[in-house]
């Protein structure tokens, strides 16, 4: 079976970088720019790590597909545990719900998912709405500028 597990808000520490998607123009390339320097959130690597004991871990992220190389350095670095890593597909910016219930259902095709956990309420929403489980990750706390990226930009 698999844990999908999103990485911003969920493992990934992203309020530093907030600052650049909180007014117009919105500068998503120094935001995913300063990913590599984002700090692990310690729930989030005690759930991840707790799953992959029992699951096969994948990865499942809005940040676009330009970010892979740092996305993937930034699992390693931080020894967190290995897994394929799904990222929005180049001039995909539908809404992460869309974007992520979609991956949910391809990758339901090969195997069982026993959970999915992710920070943003609408994913968690339409995934459970789609028939899958959901481990809501709050341990971030609130962050009304990631869930606009996610929802309205189409962007993480």
């Amino acid at each position: 079976m698999l844990a999908v597990v999103d990485l911003d808000g969920v493992v990934a520490d992203v309020r530093h970088r907030l600052r650049y998607v909180e007014s117009r123009p919105k500068d998503w390339r120094r935001f995913f720019g300063a990913a590599p320097q984002d700090p692990v959130l310690d729930e989030g690597r005690r759930v991840v790590e707790a799953l992959a004991g029992v699951h096969e871990v994948v990865y499942l992220s809005g940040r676009p597909e330009y970010c892979r190389d740092d996305t993937e350095a930034w699992l390693a670095r931080h020894e967190l545990p290995e897994g394929p890593v799904h990222l929005r597909p180049w001039g995909d910016h539908r809404p992460a719900r869309e974007l992520k219930v979609a991956a949910l259902r391809e990758l339901s095709r090969d195997r069982e998912i026993a959970v999915l956990v992710d920070d943003d309420p609408l994913v968690c929403d339409a995934a459970r709405a789609a028939g899958f489980d959901v481990l809501p990750a709050t341990w971030m706390g609130e962050a009304p500028t990631l869930l606009e990226a996610q929802e309205v930009d189409g962007e993480t």
